[in-house]
């Protein structure tokens, strides 16, 4: 893994002589593939333990996952665990988990983490980061088409887009509006969906007809991962969000809805919990092994980092690292919770409060999304941003962060991890979105809007490269950090409290709330010439 990382920060440096220089499926694989003395040492241990080699699966591109079929007795002879059914009252869902495992001492070095055990992914901790605003009045027709600006004014915006947010909106605001795809043929995007969250074509097309009439009867592609459903009768609100806004921005560029299942292929019943799966290992395996890997992946979900075991977050990141490597720009939003949620007490039994970072926002190998607001922007307020506890800061951020730092004077000393990777990356408009769910008209807000919003200008960016003959841009992070920090709108104004403190601001440069700021296509495009 080392050294894929290392070949992962080569390959993303604008100034190394390897930059873009993406690697194939077969090399990651080469990376990934178990040594033979780790190969022997489980395969041993698993023999040991009466495991019938038949029933051993491999998956992952370098089939680096070992899967087992194991009655929950095996498991727990096998992990010296106690496994139990755990009930989350809010949601209704139940879980198999253990609070604790152990392998024997000779196989520390060879296995990296054991799924599911500690990881309680399933019971809505896995937050999609949106919220319905019922207090912003849903339009019934897009303005944009009459209510324009005076023509040649510079830069000029719909009305209404202060506080109501379309697509005509974020194309203007972000200067993409009169930039059409001509590499439709190479390029795609793609939107992870997970939680029984279904994109419904129907209202695709009720929200073409609205807010981007050009795009009428076209349409994206859903595959199922991991049994995951695609019911039309039952359009999820993120779902909808992420899917209309990719499409829209980035019409006619096929866009690629991954469904991933939270169930395993069998018939539950009063016994038998309904959700087994680890979210995101499923997706990741899944991708990693196609042919053809869209080049701008959108997530909009997240977990607390502390509700993450460390060896789980430290070998998805992993995951996303290689993901990177292969030239996929990996996009994840920051959160909706400011510096944290509820009372931000840590869960070590310490009970001590501390700003809450989000996973897998913290990890320092995607891309990770706050939010803003109103026209001129400013920081929303419940853009997500800090610093990770487990991963340390990148070196291609450590000028930017170390620059927003020096402005704390020691404020919050001992609240967060100052040598932390810091998050977020990039911004964009975050509150009153209008998306079409059940043929209505919503408006929804939080950073699972402005994630698929930068995903959809990275993606005509991509679109513009490939036009050129050159290679996508893949892992963009040591890219923001240096010659393309200019290629965006540095947001001055706005908090993101949360942890009963007013949270960080929102400052010249890099903050910890819109982080770089908000993209300019136009700059970004004239930035994507060179390299």
């Amino acid at each position: 893994m080392e050294q894929l990382i290392a070949d992962l920060m080569e390959i993303s440096d604008p100034s190394h002589d390897r930059y873009a220089q993406h690697l194939s499926k077969a090399e990651v694989a080469s990376f990934m593939t178990p040594h033979s003395s780790s190969v022997e040492a489980v395969e041993s241990w698993l023999a040991f333990h009466n495991i019938d080699r038949i029933s051993i699966g491999r998956v992952g591109v370098g089939s680096e996952w070992v899967t087992l079929r194991l009655s929950v007795a095996e498991a727990e002879r096998m992990l010296g665990a106690k496994y139990h059914i755990f009930h989350h009252s809010a949601s209704g869902q139940r879980v198999v988990r253990t609070l604790a495992y152990s392998l024997p001492r000779e196989l520390h070095q060879h296995i990296d983490v054991i799924a599911p055990t500690t990881y309680f992914s399933n019971l809505h901790s896995m937050r999609a980061t949106n919220f319905l605003q019922p207090e912003i009045d849903a339009l019934v027709e897009n303005p944009a088409i009459k209510d324009l600006l005076p023509p040649g004014v510079p830069g000029a915006i719909p009305e209404g887009c202060e506080t109501k947010i379309t697509p005509a909106c974020l194309r203007a605001l972000y200067k993409s509006k009169d930039y059409v795809p001509v590499s439709t043929n190479k390029n795609k995007i793609g939107v992870a969906g997970y939680l029984n969250e279904f994109a419904s074509t129907s209202d695709l097309q009720t929200f073409f007809g609205k807010f981007r009439p050009e795009a009428k009867n076209s349409t994206f592609v859903t595959v199922q991962v991991n049994n995951g459903g695609n019911d039309q009768s039952k359009p999820g609100d993120e779902a909808n969000l992420d899917i209309q806004y990719t499409t829209a921005m980035t019409f006619p560029t096929t866009n690629i809805y991954y469904s991933t299942g939270g169930s395993p292929p069998i018939l539950p019943d009063s016994f038998t919990p309904t959700n087994t799966n680890e979210p995101y290992l499923d997706w990741l395996n899944f991708i990693m092994n196609q042919d053809s890997i869209p080049q701008v992946i959108s997530t909009s979900y997240g977990d607390n980092e502390q509700t993450v075991p460390e060896d789980y977050a430290v070998t998805i990141c992993n995951h996303l690292a290689a993901l990177g490597s292969m030239g996929t720009t990996v996009l994840f939003s920051s959160g909706d919770y400011g510096v944290g949620g509820g009372d931000c007490k840590t869960n070590d039994g310490s009970n001590a409060t501390l700003f809450q970072p989000s996973f897998p926002a913290s990890c320092p190998y995607v891309t990770t999304v706050g939010g803003t607001f109103s026209i001129p922007e400013v920081a929303v307020n419940f853009s997500g941003g800090g610093f990770s506890r487990y991963f340390p800061q990148p070196s291609y951020q450590k000028r930017a962060v170390d620059a927003y730092l020096r402005t704390l004077n020691g404020d919050y000393k001992g609240l967060f991890n100052r040598g932390g990777r810091a998050y977020p990356d990039v911004a964009a408009q975050a509150s009153g979105f209008q998306v079409v769910v059940g043929g209505k008209v919503k408006s929804i807000g939080g950073t699972s809007a402005s994630c698929p919003t930068v995903a959809g200008v990275f993606t005509l960016l991509n679109d513009f490269r490939l036009s050129l003959g050159k290679p996508s841009l893949g892992f963009i992070n040591p890219l923001l950090y240096s010659q393309w920090s200019t290629g965006f709108n540095d947001i001055v104004a706005g908090w993101n409290p949360g942890c009963g403190t007013k949270g960080f601001s929102a400052g010249k440069g890099w903050d910890p709330v819109t982080g770089l700021g908000t993209p300019d296509f136009l700059k970004l495009q004239d930035l994507a010439k060179l390299p």
